[in-house]
């Protein structure tokens, strides 16, 4: 069956877009606060609209068709205008029950969140956050969807249907436990190293140049200046070991404790353990780059009034990562 707009049930787009956020009817029907036969019957009716299953239920939940993949960021940007244009919500950050959701690294989430969680108790008692994590999704699309409000990390490319904002930038140093001597580090005596490394997915394939790119974003996943580090120890030289890659950061400072490792961190991050637990951080003996730390959002989000909010809120709570940069 076909159909016109002129006769189209806009109904039937907010059911559409509401299990293609929560991939499940019982979910969608209790977000739109309709019967899970309601929201059936919506979905039959749509499929034989577009003439595509749109949706096929597995053990997983209700997986999308390549059709619904295609039309839901269009969807939620056209239901997005409307419910901004006609006023249907307003956003009062000292009373609103909102739920934001934000992927982000542990290495961001340890630097910006406890800050967030401070202003957002003062501020927006009733507001609630949701982490995901930096890896392990298609971030892409997670925001295409409207599944993720906001997304902070390092990105090489951004799409034009995307925006972003600048929060801070870092460097890499070195970070070692209480068990390694302190002295000058120098080449040889980094070559002497065994190191760890954070690669968040950065070895999986398709990825360039220590960037991850999906649907035509780029995001950092390989978490130090490996160009830098091969340019100081160039194969067939002095050279130095990397014994562990690991998928995230906090687990360095108790790895670091009575073993010969050494770990190299970004600076702002060696900052924060080196409050907590005992370890001593030195220069790397090369130089190696800066790199941009930004939040990053779908643009049709911009103009928004709590979403602008929001992004001023984790503006706010990184920017001591900027007064206390070099």
């Amino acid at each position: 069956m076909t159909g016109t707009f002129s006769n189209f049930d806009l109904n039937l787009l907010r059911v559409f877009d509401a299990v293609m956020q929560e991939r499940s009817v019982l979910r969608a029907s209790q977000k739109l606060f309709l019967s899970q036969s309601a929201v059936s019957h919506a979905l039959k009716r749509l499929r034989e609209i577009l003439d595509d299953e749109l949706f096929v239920r597995t053990a997983t939940g209700m997986q999308p068709t390549a059709r619904a993949l295609a039309i839901a960021g269009p969807v939620r940007q056209a239901l997005g205008s409307l419910e901004a244009t006609i006023g249907l919500q307003t956003f009062d950050p000292g009373t609103s029950p909102r739920t934001f959701t934000i992927a982000a690294s542990d290495f961001m989430t340890q630097l910006v969140m406890p800050r967030l969680l401070r202003i957002l108790a003062v501020e927006a008692p009733q507001v609630d956050i949701v982490i995901r994590p930096f890896t392990r999704i298609d971030l892409a699309e997670q925001l295409d969807l409207g599944r993720i409000d906001v997304a902070i990390g390092t990105f090489a490319t951004v799409p034009p249907r995307f925006s972003s904002d600048y929060l801070f930038d870092y460097d890499d140093v070195l970070v070692m436990g209480p068990s390694h001597p302190v002295g000058e580090m120098t080449r040889e005596a980094l070559s002497r190293l065994s190191l760890m490394v954070v690669s968040l997915g950065g070895d999986q394939e398709g990825a360039v140049d220590g960037y991850t790119s999906e649907r035509g974003l780029g995001r950092r996943s390989e978490m130090y200046d490996r160009a830098a580090f091969e340019r100081a120890f160039p194969q067939g030289g002095q050279s130095t070991r990397v014994a562990v890659a690991l998928p995230h950061f906090l687990a360095i400072p108790a790895l670091l404790d009575d073993t010969s490792l050494a770990a190299i961190v970004p600076r702002p991050l060696a900052a924060s353990f080196a409050r907590t637990v005992p370890v001593s951080i030195h220069e790397l003996p090369y130089p190696a780059r800066r790199f941009d730390v930004r939040s990053l959002w779908h643009e049709r989000l911009t103009g928004d009034d709590s979403h602008e909010w929001l992004h001023g809120v984790i503006g706010r709570a990184a920017c001591y990562l900027r007064k206390d940069m070099p």
